[in-house]
């Protein structure tokens, strides 16, 4: 059996920061503060938790109580919904996306997971919104986790299998910290860039990077091939 991760935002759908901007606007809207930046390179680990978190210790110099942490996701994962309704457009499966996933859930000798830096509502909100649905592999988020690391390790536990029962795993992400995760766990990855700026991960160690998913046979084919990434300067 071969295990295939799937990141969410940027490898699964595509937003151009409408969807960190909607986190950003909603943290504006409940606490009256700016939010600081939404360059996730800029906080400890790119994960909802984490910058949730920074961003609270850094305007009131304390952790979030469990309450506003649940209303902040309500309000946040509202305005997802919200905002597709108004704008459906802007919310784009990456080229492909939804086909593939139908496609190798349709083979045997695959299993599919999701893990995503982001809470698993408001992925699952983002999966639905361009046909894929969450029912067809488990979904694995930030929810009560802090690093990728432990979130793709969730995943592979939510299979119901060890990772010693898989002969090969891949993940599939769009950013450097997608390579720095893998590389950390020695684990396989193909990258995807929607706009064919393939050297960003390239840079980061990554061999294995695509566009889209429109060429299915071209994807499986890289399943086999791929690899962990490797140690690059900077990275």
């Amino acid at each position: 059996m071969i295990l295939i991760i799937f990141d969410v935002d940027g490898t699964l759908t595509h937003s151009e920061s409408r969807d960190s901007l909607c986190f950003a606007n909603t943290y504006e809207k409940v606490f009256k503060r700016k939010f600081p930046t939404i360059n996730w390179h800029k906080y400890p680990h790119v994960t909802d938790t984490v910058i949730f978190e920074t961003v609270i210790q850094e305007h009131f110099k304390r952790k979030p109580g469990q309450e506003e942490l649940e209303d902040f996701h309500n309000q946040y994962s509202q305005n997802l919904i919200n905002n597709r309704k108004e704008n459906p457009e802007h919310f784009m499966e990456v080229p492909g996306a939804r086909e593939l996933v139908e496609h190798i859930n349709s083979l045997d000798g695959f299993q599919l997971a999701i893990a995503t830096g982001g809470w698993k509502i408001p992925a699952e909100i983002k999966l639905e919104h361009i046909g894929i649905s969450p029912s067809l592999m488990p979904i694995s988020g930030a929810d009560g986790q802090y690093n990728r690391e432990d979130i793709v390790n969730e995943a592979i536990r939510l299979t119901g299998q060890k990772a010693s029962d898989f002969r090969r795993m891949v993940y599939i992400g769009d950013a450097t910290w997608d390579v720095r995760t893998t590389r950390n766990l020695n684990m396989n990855f193909i990258g995807i860039r929607m706009d064919n700026d393939h050297e960003v991960l390239q840079q980061a160690g990554a061999s294995h990077v695509v566009s889209n998913y429109l060429d299915r046979e071209h994807f499986i084919n890289l399943v086999h091939e791929a690899v962990p990434p490797i140690m690059m300067d900077n990275y």
